[in-house]
């Protein structure tokens, strides 16, 4: 599409993390020293705060910016483009890495924090990076709901939270409440792989409802 120079999720030179002390909360989880409600989720997790500034600077292509990132994928938006992503009778439009070989009837139940596509950004985004041209596929995703966060876990340390591990955690995860979230997490349900040259079309339909897995 013309113009992008950067997909929609990629954070910027000028969109550097702030700084936030963390605290011990009574109830056991972890918080800013100054929160806002802002600070949170629907789900009540922490989230990493950045600075909002698109476009400003130039494209840090590593980085995924925090906010974006969770605004696509909770409004199932492009990750290119910002827009809306395709859908159609057999599901959303996601373009990943093929790793058809990592487990039988994959993608389903891949956790992805990698936001959908629209049919447009399709090319664009094979064009722009590189991991895609080493091999990649279109998936229309029949379900895909938000299962969880990636993020940081906090443990409990004599002057304030230290860093324990980073991973993927589920919101019925006590843990999630030592976490400062980075990324949304959807799990990949009802997948079906459709050639890259024709995204609106379809195949056979793979049913696996196992639990989520890693990407």
């Amino acid at each position: 599409m013309p113009g992008i120079i950067a997909p929609y999720v990629t954070a910027w030179s000028a969109e550097q993390d702030l700084p936030c002390t963390l605290v011990e909360r009574a109830d056991g989880s972890i918080g800013f020293a100054k929160e806002l409600p802002s600070d949170r989720d629907r789900h009540g997790v922490l989230w990493q705060q950045t600075a909002l500034r698109h476009r400003v600077g130039r494209p840090e292509f590593a980085r995924v910016h925090p906010l974006r990132q969770r605004r696509a994928m909770e409004l199932l938006l492009c990750q290119v483009c910002g827009g809306p992503a395709d859908v159609n009778d057999d599901g959303v439009l996601w373009l990943q890495r093929d790793y058809r070989g990592d487990w039988p009837q994959w993608p389903n139940g891949m956790a992805s924090v990698e936001p959908p596509v629209c049919l447009a950004c399709v090319p664009v985004a094979m064009h722009m990076c590189p991991a895609l041209q080493r091999g990649a596929v279109t998936v229309r995703v029949e379900d895909c709901p938000v299962v969880g966060v990636r993020g940081v876990l906090y443990k409990k340390s004599v002057l304030a939270p230290a860093v324990a591990a980073a991973g993927n955690f589920t919101y019925d995860d006590p843990a999630v409440r030592r976490v400062v979230a980075s990324a949304v997490i959807r799990e990949l349900r009802g997948c079906v792989v459709v050639p890259l040259d024709e995204p609106s079309g379809t195949a056979t339909r793979s049913l696996s409802r196992s639990g989520p897995r890693a990407t």
